[in-house]
């Protein structure tokens, strides 16, 4: 059984290469993420990171090392951030 407040929803920020690390692992923090895809200015994905439930800490550290990788080459790029639906 699915409810409209059930879907997934997306949401976009546009950001420097130099904010992006700080973006994403705000976004991790916040939870509630299925998915974070970083695209450059022309539309391309970059690249795309499924949050699954449970990768945290160390795991996280890879990703981490990729976006930063990322935020290097870029100057200007879209994150675009699935986030679950109703939580509650």
């Amino acid at each position: 059984m699915t409810d409209q407040d059930d879907k997934d929803r997306v949401e976009e920020f546009k950001v420097k290469g130099e904010e992006l690390l700080a973006k994403v692992k705000e976004l991790i923090r916040e939870g509630n993420i299925r998915r974070i895809i970083i695209d450059n200015e022309e539309g391309r994905t970059l690249i795309e990171i499924p949050m699954t439930i449970g990768v945290v800490g160390a795991l996280l550290l890879p990703v981490l090392a990729a976006v930063g990788a990322v935020a290097a080459l870029v100057t200007n790029c879209t994150i675009r951030v699935e986030r679950r639906g109703n939580t509650a």
